[in-house]
């Protein structure tokens, strides 16, 4: 099972918190984040960098509905 990564550019605000908490999946480019890959692993990791993101940019999906940001 992996899980699919987006980063909402127009929403991003490039404050860099996803890519500090997980380089191997985040990385800013420019003035905003991108993810490194569309996809992860199931990672507690990957939750809280979606779950820091003061513009609530990042999204994680199962497939079929969303695990993070968590409420």
């Amino acid at each position: 099972m992996t899980w699919k990564v987006e980063v909402d550019e127009h929403t991003c605000i490039g404050s860099g918190m996803c890519a500090s908490l997980m380089p191997e999946l985040f990385a800013l480019d420019g003035p905003v984040a991108h993810a490194l890959s569309d996809t992860v692993a199931p990672d507690e990791t990957a939750l809280d960098a979606a779950d820091s993101c003061p513009a609530m940019a990042i999204t994680i999906s199962d497939g079929t509905e969303v695990v993070g940001p968590r409420p």
